[in-house]
């Protein structure tokens, strides 16, 4: 029997943000950054490759560690970290792997015959005589490169443009030759930064970083992250280096810009930066992103939305579930842990992670401890959203908690919508599990808890009861 599959689309104690999805053989692998539990900074980890099988996104293999940090010539004590990569299968049938070290402003490349098989180190990028991408005069510095190969041509989109930073103008498109490493078209301009984005389309939504680059039909489709960080939009063009006009935003990690179930400018979590890109799995497309967890900007974990592509190609704003991959609702019966809300908030609205005393998903241990995630700083009005549950027949709902508190969790299917009971909570030292007789009516629903009372009960999971 299949798993179902649910956001984040990792083991909880796994944290693989930038994810860029591709399909090879029958077979979806992510490529990402790699963040630590509680990390300090982006990114400490070596690149790991985790991979499911087209017809089951349910169930995730860990390929492992496919390139150390210290492989980099530039980095052989490892003190600088592995930013976002990009992959792309060469002219030559193999795996290249492009990414910037973070205190460098060249872009590296790896190679591989398999998709996540051990990369070596191949070079960097340069132009014909010699100088490195980036490091000639007049070069903007490379970051989070993208990559599209097409016949014996790659291109190579790279850059990042910080708010009140003229010195960085937009997104560079970079040609490159069979040899994956030699620059044979130089940058050219095709999104602007914020500083530069008046009267061009991109207003409000201008380039911050997070290039990816796909193709859909005859279409080039520019995938970035925006200058308000958590949400990722696109542009569109009939060519890789021009025209590209600003089409939306496909995805916020908090929600905003959707007013299907809610006002569009109410934030539904707590968001930051955002990068990932789309794919066409068994015929669907989805949007991978990140979210936030430990209350900070540094432990980031993949998810993954259905999309629709439209004609043009338009991709309307999908809103964030906990059911992204699944191809619909989960089952609605049974336990579920907590870390998979979707939604997490209080009344106290903020959209930006960094607020130490917020709600958060965390886990007990260190990095690689696995620990199945929880919900910890729960207090009077902090809510917690989970969609959707196809549910049939439930007449009780359990929460399991532990921690000092007395109150109750008031359930909802709608974040506004009226208590269909509550489950009185009291303190717990060790994981405890309390029940209500609570009646979900038949049907598709989300599920909220909101918390009501005293103390600070740390939430693992509820349970649908028949």
């Amino acid at each position: 029997m299949k798993k179902q599959a649910f956001n984040p689309y990792l083991p909880s104690w796994e944290y693989i943000p930038d994810g860029e999805p591709y399909v090879f053989g029958d077979r979806v692998y992510v490529y990402g950054s790699h963040d630590l539990s509680n990390g300090w900074v982006f990114c400490l980890g070596d690149y790991v490759c985790w991979s499911a099988p087209v017809d089951d996104l349910g169930s995730w293999r860990y390929e492992g560690v496919i390139y150390p940090k210290t492989s980099d010539p530039l980095n052989p004590d490892g003190r600088m970290c592995l930013y976002a990569p990009d992959v792309t299968v060469g002219p030559d049938g193999r795996y290249y792997l492009y990414y910037v070290l973070d205190k460098v402003s060249v872009v590296s490349v790896a190679v591989c015959d398999s998709p996540a098989g051990k990369y070596e180190f191949y070079g960097y990028v340069h132009y014909p005589d010699g100088t490195r991408l980036g490091e000639r005069a007049g070069d903007e510095p490379q970051f989070d490169p993208g990559v599209l190969t097409e016949g014996d041509r790659t291109y190579l989109y790279t850059g990042f443009c910080g708010l009140g930073d003229k010195s960085r103008t937009g997104v560079q498109a970079t040609v490159l030759g069979p040899d994956m490493l030699t620059v044979i078209e130089e940058p050219v301009i095709i999104a602007p930064g914020c500083m530069y984005s008046l009267g061009t389309g991109y207003e409000g939504h201008a380039f911050f970083e997070a290039p990816s680059i796909r193709k859909i039909g005859g279409s080039y489709v520019f995938i970035y992250s925006s200058q308000v960080m958590h949400e990722l939009c696109y542009a569109v063009s009939k060519e890789p280096r021009k025209g590209f006009e600003y089409g939306g935003v496909i995805v916020s990690n908090c929600d905003l810009g959707i007013d299907t179930y809610k006002p569009a400018s109410k934030p539904m979590a707590y968001g930051a930066n955002n990068h990932g890109s789309i794919v066409e799995i068994n015929g669907e497309w989805y949007i991978f992103y990140h979210r936030h967890t430990n209350g900070t900007w540094y432990s980031r974990q993949g998810c993954a939305e259905k999309i629709s592509i439209l004609p043009g190609p338009v991709i309307p704003q999908v809103e964030i579930t906990s059911c992204g991959l699944n191809g619909g609702p989960l089952a609605g019966e049974g336990e579920y842990p907590a870390y998979l809300c979707c939604n997490l908030f209080n009344k106290n609205e903020t959209h930006m992670t960094g607020n130490p005393a917020n709600p958060k998903v965390v886990q007990d241990g260190g990095d690689g401890d696995e620990n199945v995630g929880y919900l910890t700083n729960i207090f009077d009005s902090v809510t917690a959203g989970f969609k959707y549950f196809d549910c049939r027949g439930i007449h009780k709902v359990g929460v399991t908690v532990r921690g000092y508190c007395g109150g109750e969790f008031i359930v909802k299917t709608a974040w506004d919508g009226d208590p269909l009971g509550s489950i009185k909570v009291i303190s717990a030292n060790i994981w405890t599990e309390f029940k209500s007789d609570i009646t979900i009516p038949d049907g598709v629903h989300a599920i909220y808890l909101e918390y009501k009372g005293g103390g600070n009960p740390q939430l693992k999971s509820f349970t649908l009861y028949k």
